[in-house]
């Protein structure tokens, strides 16, 4: 076979309709962008393609326009499969009209799937997923009527234990990004910040028949390459795509190349962290209390308070002792957040999420910390959906199901909440409009029951309060100096937790200017308020 070298436009004439796309991309990193634009525009001119059944494990765009925002179009879709969506709010109209299929199953599943379906295996047996909203139990991971029609997940039985059966695409078309083609199509990906799925998928599409699309910023020289840095063969690829305009194609992705990404010999900032003493770095001091002082492997999640733990493990000198990972491959280095996250500065190493797919469900992270957003009396959170507001799981449901501590953070109340932290005390200013802390979720991303029957440590943090899983739900175990336990505890949750029979406050060290000194917990004196029965 020899490869096509070809640009954006001819690629996007050579995408049948009721196409089954295997689609790479980790937010902005390894986004053909410029192919997906070309894929748009033609449907606009033409109709074509149209039908298009799109396979994609992680969230791909800006929360704007690029990415899989640009499959935004009314009958050019059949079907979406994606671990994530809320990077894509332009699809969320026509998911809400039922213009197509929406799927919503983890990012690891459908990171590893791709391997699944090149080696032609039927199913991916998998316990991810059990109990969530993905359990067909409860819907299947569907978002919507229109994928009603389909199932795509079963539960059986394997040694009288039940798992989820994910069904296995066959793709007949790849669309990638990577760095560099040789004149054989071999590609390397040595400016991609990450290497994702892409050699998987390109065999996927292979071995079922299809084409794959490669997107690269140049072609270099047949025999130029090392065999080790090939991470796709070119007998993989039928068609190269180089970039006709380098500099328009770095800002058409969200994520732009970093020599320090990719390279291990970068001297992280001498500068000294600071981060001011509010609600975020009360959140964040308790929550990385948990961490234990020895060696840990450890995950964080994107957002502000898992992100601040981070932060508050290096001010304190506790990072020494820990390696951080991000589960698009990336082991050591210092994790980015916003339009970056997945990426991290002078990592360690870096894998295919697959396989960093293989290391967390195999229980291969000791503690993760993550986002709080919805809270029930069961212990189940929700982080995937908000009324017509679809975020996805992304690789929530993987982490949180396999990790033996899990420690979920966030503000108490939202909508509006200000409060002041002053004389080792916290004062709320101004009191959230919305509660968090329900009856029953809207969605449950996390299955406290499940949690619990698997033996895990689960704790929820929030800036005045702290709670555990127990068998019989949640358990408030402290609360923060300065806050009554009534009025701003009890008076705003929609169920009445367990409250611990040794109530404490919270250790004082966390409301107080300067360092802890270490991140050892020394809970405050008991509380002995008074409750309303």
């Amino acid at each position: 076979m020899t490869v096509k070298f070809i640009n954006s436009n001819q690629a996007a004439q050579l995408i049948p309709d009721n196409a089954i796309i295997a689609l790479e991309g980790f937010l902005g990193s390894d986004v053909a962008e410029e192919m997906l634009r070309a894929i748009r525009s033609r449907f606009d001119k033409e109709g074509h393609p149209q039908g298009l059944d799109v396979w994609h494990a992680s969230g791909i765009g800006d929360g704007i326009s690029k990415g899989t925002n640009n499959l935004a179009a009314k009958g050019l879709l059949h079907r979406i499969v994606g671990g994530h969506w809320g990077l894509a709010p332009k699809l969320e109209p026509l998911v809400e009209k039922n213009d197509f299929e929406a799927y919503n199953f983890p990012q690891g599943v459908l990171s590893q799937i791709f391997r699944d379906s090149a080696a032609h295996k039927p199913i991916q047996v998998s316990q991810v997923g059990m109990g969530t909203f993905i359990d067909p139990d409860v819907s299947g991971g569907k978002l919507n009527d229109a994928a009603k029609q389909d199932d795509l997940v079963s539960k059986i039985k394997i040694h009288g234990k039940d798992y989820l059966a994910y069904e296995v695409p066959k793709p007949n078309v790849a669309i990638l990004r990577g760095s560099f083609a040789d004149e054989d199509g071999n590609i390397t990906f040595d400016d991609e910040p990450l290497t994702l799925e892409s050699t998987a998928i390109a065999m996927a599409a292979h071995n079922n028949g299809g084409k794959v699309f490669v997107q690269v910023k140049r072609v270099v020289k047949a025999g130029s390459m090392k065999p080790k840095d090939i991470r796709i063969p070119g007998l993989l690829v039928d068609y190269v795509v180089e970039t006709h305009d380098e500099k328009m194609t770095m800002q058409s992705n969200t994520t732009q190349y970093n020599p320090d990404y990719v390279n291990q010999n970068v001297i992280e900032p001498a500068d000294a962290i600071d981060v001011p003493l509010d609600a975020k770095k009360v959140i964040a001091r308790r929550a990385a209390m948990f961490k234990k002082d020895t060696d840990e492997i450890v995950n964080y999640g994107i957002g502000k308070y898992p992100e601040t733990v981070s932060l508050i493990l290096k001010e304190e000198g506790s990072a020494e002792n820990v390696t951080t990972t991000v589960e698009p491959g990336t082991f050591g280095g210092v994790p980015m957040g916003g339009g970056d996250f997945g990426c991290a500065i002078a990592p360690e190493s870096t894998i295919d999420q697959p396989y960093m797919f293989d290391f967390y469900d195999g229980g291969g992270i000791d503690i993760t910390f993550l986002g709080l957003a919805e809270l029930d009396k069961h212990g189940n959170i929700n982080v995937s959906k908000f009324g017509p507001k679809i975020a996805g799981t992304g690789g929530f449901v993987n982490i949180t199901q396999n990790t033996p501590t899990v420690v979920f953070t966030g503000t108490f109340l939202a909508g509006g909440l200000r409060e002041k932290v002053s004389g080792g005390k916290l004062e709320i200013v101004s009191e959230g409009k919305h509660e968090k802390l329900v009856d029953e979720v809207e969605q449950i991303t996390f299955s406290g029951p499940v949690a619990y029957q698997n033996g895990q440590n689960i704790y929820y943090v929030t800036e005045r309060a702290v709670f555990k899983l127990v068998k019989e739900g949640i358990e408030l175990i402290e609360i923060a100096p300065g806050i009554d336990l009534q009025t701003d505890v009890l008076d705003h949750m929609a169920f009445k937790p367990i409250i611990s029979d040794d109530l404490r406050y919270m250790d004082a060290r966390i409301f107080e200017q300067g360092l802890m000194g270490d991140t050892k917990n020394n809970p405050g004196k008991k509380v002995q308020s008074r409750v309303n029965s």
